[in-house]
């Protein structure tokens, strides 16, 4: 089953252009489905039948993980699965007739305006080599910060981007996406400059082919590298709540369509393969625009009887 799951994971990674993190969940989520069902002395392919799968889902619920994990384990086996059948390895589809849950909807987090402001006065790199004499990164952390508010980019995104990937004249960023799809961004004057101050005080050499942003031992910062990077940045701060580096990526959207930008636009830049993805950033928008409205307007409160 092992050499099967394998051979599942580098066709998903190299012939359907997978996210390295979906890879990597995938193939922890079917390890844990091997392990279940060889515990029930399945052996093949051909043995795993309908009760086999909902006693797995069963056992994953049982765990009590949340709606989201549950589906990601779902759709893992699911694919694997569809791709036995389609490679002669299986005779039916065990999913038949199986109901899966649905996806649980949550309106993305995101900063309000006033937070970004707090976030770049706490992290100024004046500010904190004033605070922290020890610490060599501030330029740095605030260059990746004003980037992906002003870019929208997943971290992913960030710690793949190379010197050459800037154009600091035409004033864009070429990002590799999702499924390796490139494109071009936007990037502000701000992040510009932020980014030439952290290129200055960046370890030499600095040429196109290289990695933008470094570690301490001066290798490529890592995805989880660029997430300590934020979580620090918020602790400066004094956030009450724990940021990751997707609610700068959402409070960058809903910024955009709070100012007017039309959703096809905010789609491009993000790099969201349907608009319907983008489209969950406007309930976001009404939700404010309604508070908004609802403390302002004079006739917008309920008003008493009597």
């Amino acid at each position: 089953m092992n050499l099967l799951i394998e051979k599942f994971l580098l066709h998903i990674k190299s012939q359907r252009n997978f996210s390295k993190h979906t890879v990597k969940a995938y193939s922890f989520d079917l390890k844990e489905f091997a392990g279940y069902i060889q515990g029930l002395g399945v052996d093949s392919p051909q043995k795993i039948g309908r009760m086999e799968v909902r006693g797995y889902i069963a056992f994953v619920s049982g765990r009590n993980v949340s709606r989201n994990t549950l589906l990601r384990k779902i759709s893992a086996v699911r694919s694997f699965l569809s791709y036995l059948l389609s490679n002669g390895e299986m005779e039916n589809d065990p999913f038949e007739l199986i109901t899966i849950p649905k996806t649980e909807k949550r309106l993305p987090r995101f900063l309000t305006e006033g937070e970004v402001g707090r976030l770049e006065d706490s992290n100024a790199p004046e500010q904190v080599n004033a605070k922290e004499k020890n610490y060599f990164f501030a330029a740095r952390d605030f260059a990746i910060f004003t980037l992906m508010y002003s870019s929208g980019l997943r971290r992913s995104e960030v710690s793949g981007l190379n010197i050459g990937d800037l154009d600091f004249y035409g004033g864009f960023a070429r990002v590799m996406g999702k499924g390796s799809k490139e494109r071009l961004v936007p990037v502000g004057d701000k992040a510009l400059k932020a980014l030439r101050v952290y290129l200055d005080t960046r370890p030499k050499p600095v040429s196109p082919g290289l990695p933008l942003f470094l570690n301490h031992i001066n290798t490529r910062l890592t995805d989880a590298g660029v997430a300590l990077i934020i979580k620090k940045m918020a602790r400066r701060a004094r956030f009450a709540r724990t940021l990751n580096p997707h609610a700068i990526r959402h409070s960058f959207a809903t910024h955009l369509l709070d100012h007017g930008c039309d959703l096809k636009s905010v789609q491009e830049m993000l790099g969201h393969k349907n608009l319907a993805t983008t489209q969950i950033y406007t309930h976001v928008s009404l939700e404010r625009l309604k508070e908004v409205y609802d403390k302002a307007h004079p006739r917008a409160k309920k008003q008493g009887i009597g």
